[in-house]
């Protein structure tokens, strides 16, 4: 049956990795998710999971354990964060290039230099096009039920590429949340048995992986994997649909926030859309017509969509909590290009915020809209990008 628990975040993917049972999870630990493997390594110990449970000696050697036991025929698994996903660079590329299925449990952490340990999305937007698709995850639930439909997704005949489920560290991944832990039966059922494709152990149909891919095929193998991406809204559409049928709990690409009538709206990824709803309902209160799109689906980037949910907005607040240095913000370049064919196309501007953790409160939200209002009565930009909270400005 199921259970309502409180848990963390960390707690939760833990959850929901015994309760999938993957075959192999090779992993190294690192701030801050490393309570995801410590609470998974429990669960082997204890003998709940029969996973065979690979301790590495880098993050490096974790994805390239994660590609050997997946074209091997396994279904993988493993977590990371900040430095440990920049150590595996090399791996995802492969990985990813290999189109093997492998599921990645990335709590978002700041990338060194200077050290820090706390949140920002600095390491996954950075893998952006390392060729993984990326889901976001706003809360503890979220993050759980992302990672059970994550295999589904990932394994997909259509699709067959690896999977980061991505949420925020500390805020989200050590917050205790009262949530919803699904019947574990259920859950296997719904994830079903793994099928390998191709695998390395069937001697009666040998195969070769990681070849030489030179002039004469390197360019339609790239678009092989452009296919397969394209593929997967699609089948993350289908999958979230039966998860919802399942399990009454509902997902899109992009959460849409009280948008049907919105002229100035905040896109966001991530735990700050939840203090983006609060002063959003406070605002709507005061006869202001605000909303969030809060984004679920990085990887590949719902463009079309975007475009028509946003068509009505007159301003557009977006939200990084990553820099590209010496451009605008990720999250930014790609809203400005979904909305870019628009006949009519809002204002839109980029704010960074949060980096390495720095906080945001809902005052300071508050005050973006604020800050949006004027240009909407301006009828311009001040100033397109932006850093939020910088002392000494």
């Amino acid at each position: 049956m199921p259970i309502t628990k409180a848990i963390t975040g960390n707690g939760a993917l833990a959850e929901a990795m015994r309760q999938i049972n993957p075959d192999v999870v090779p992993a190294f630990p690192i701030t801050p998710s490393t309570q995801v493997i410590e609470e998974f390594a429990q669960f082997v110990a204890n003998g709940e999971v029969d996973t065979e449970m690979i301790t590495v000696e880098s993050e490096h050697s974790a994805m390239s354990a994660c590609l050997g036991a997946s074209v091997a025929g396994g279904r993988v698994m493993t977590a990371t964060s900040s430095c440990g996903l920049a150590l595996m660079w090399e791996m995802l590329y492969v990985a990813a290039s290999m189109r093997q299925p492998i599921v990645l449990s990335l709590v978002n952490r700041a990338l060194t230099g200077p050290i820090n340990i706390h949140c920002d999305h600095g390491e996954s937007m950075g893998a952006r096009d390392a060729g993984w698709i990326q889901i976001y995850a706003e809360n503890n639930q979220e993050a759980y039920d992302n990672l059970i439909m994550a295999s589904s997704i990932a394994e997909h005949g259509d699709v067959r590429l690896p999977l980061m489920v991505c949420m925020d560290g500390f805020i989200i991944s050590h917050a205790v949340e009262t949530m919803q832990v699904e019947d574990d039966e259920q859950v296997r059922d719904f994830v079903g048995e793994h099928t390998p494709v191709h695998s390395l152990l069937d001697t009666d149909n040998p195969v070769s992986w990681g070849a030489l891919d030179l002039q004469n095929y390197y360019i339609e193998h790239k678009r092989g994997q452009m296919a397969a991406i394209e593929n997967a809204p699609a089948v993350i559409a289908d999958v979230s649909q039966r998860f919802g049928q399942a399990f009454g709990r509902s997902y899109e690409l992009f959460e849409s926030y009280r948008l049907e009538d919105a002229d100035r709206v905040i896109v966001a990824i991530n735990s700050i859309a939840g203090e983006i709803k609060e002063a959003v309902d406070t605002l709507r209160e005061q006869g202001e017509k605000v909303g969030l799109l809060k984004i679920r689906v990085f990887r590949p980037f719902p463009y079309e969509e975007i475009r028509d949910a946003l068509r009505n907005a007159r301003v557009v607040t977006v939200l990084d909590r990553s820099t590209s240095m010496g451009a605008y913000g990720p999250l930014f370049a790609e809203i400005r290009t979904a909305l870019y064919d628009l006949e009519e196309r809002p204002l839109v501007y980029d704010r960074v915020f949060g980096l390495g953790g720095r906080e945001l409160f809902p005052e300071d939200i508050v005050e973006i809209f604020a800050e949006s209002r004027r240009y909407l009565e301006e009828g311009k930009v001040e100033k397109v990008f932006d850093i939020l909270g910088v002392r000494g400005d």
